[in-house]
C-alpha cells in the first residue's frame, strides 16, 4: 500500500514524461506476472515455519516467505552493485520479456527495478523520460499485486498498523520530494549503495526471523 501510495504521488511528479508506447509494450505484460508473482507469495506465506527458536528472551521465527524474500533482496543487491551485471541491458525487442520478469519479481518480492532498468536502459529514453517511465510501470506492478494482496487486507485494519501505515506513506512521500530535488545532485551509485546497504539489513532480519 505504501509503495502504490508513493508511487502514484510520484506520478505527479514525473509521470507527464513517460514514453506511453514503453509503458503499454512492458506494462501490459508486466501487470498480468506481477499478479501471478503476488499469488506465489501469498501462498508461501501459508506455509509453516522452517525453523523456531529464542534469541535473547524473544521468540523467533524463521518462514518461507521471509526466507524467500531475503533471499531475492539479496540476489537484486548483487545485481545491483556488482560490476560485471552494470553493463548488462537488452534490445528495445525484449520489452515484454522485460515486463514478464519484472512483473513477477515485483509481485512476489516487491524488488523489479533493477530488471526493468536492464530492459528500460536501451529504450532510447532520456533521463526524465526514462524516470517517468519508470515509475508508471512501478506503479502498474503495484496494482496488479495489490489485486492478489487485497485478499489479506483484514491485517491493515487494526488501529496500531493504520498509524504505521500512514507514517510510512508520508515518509515515502517526503522521500519523493527530497528525491526530486537532489536528482541533479547526487549520483546514482551513491544512492545504489545506500539503498543496498539498508536492504541488506532487512534481509537478514527477514531471512532469520528477527523481523
Amino acid at each position: 500500500v505504501v509503495h502504490l501510495l508513493n508511487n502514484v504521488f510520484k506520478i505527479g511528479l514525473f509521470g507527464r514524461h513517460a514514453d506511453w508506447s514503453v509503458v503499454v509494450r512492458f506494462g501490459a505484460p508486466a501487470l498480468l506476472a506481477a499478479i501471478l508473482g503476488a499469488y506465489v507469495l501469498v501462498n508461501l506465506a501459508t506455509l509453516k515455519p522452517i525453523l523456531e527458536y529464542s534469541l535473547f528472551g524473544r521468540e523467533a521465527s524463521v518462514t518461507a516467505v521471509g526466507m524467500a524474500i531475503a533471499l531475492l533482496i539479496i540476489l537484486f543487491v548483487i545485481i545491483e552493485l556488482a560490476p560485471r551485471f552494470a553493463g548488462i541491458s537488452f534490445d528495445r525487442k525484449y520489452l515484454p520479456l522485460g515486463g514478464l520478469l519484472s512483473g513477477f519479481f515485483g509481485g512476489l518480492s516487491g524488488h523489479q527495478g533493477a530488471l526493468r532498468s536492464a530492459f528500460l536502459i536501451k529504450s532510447g529514453l532520456v533521463k526524465d523520460v526514462y524516470i517517468g517511465t519508470s515509475v508508471v510501470l512501478a506503479t502498474i506492478v503495484d496494482v496488479g499485486r495489490l489485486t492478489v494482496y487485497g485478499t489479506q487486507i483484514s491485517a491493515i485494519t487494526s488501529g496500531e498498523n493504520t498509524v504505521l501505515l500512514t507514517i510510512a506513506t508520508l515518509s515515502a512521500f517526503a522521500g519523493a520530494l527530497l528525491g526530486a530535488r537532489l536528482l541533479t545532485k547526487v549520483t546514482m551509485r551513491s544512492i545504489q549503495i545506500l539503498v543496498s546497504v539498508m536492504l541488506l539489513l532487512i534481509a537478514v532480519g527477514l531471512g532469520s526471523g528477527l523481523l
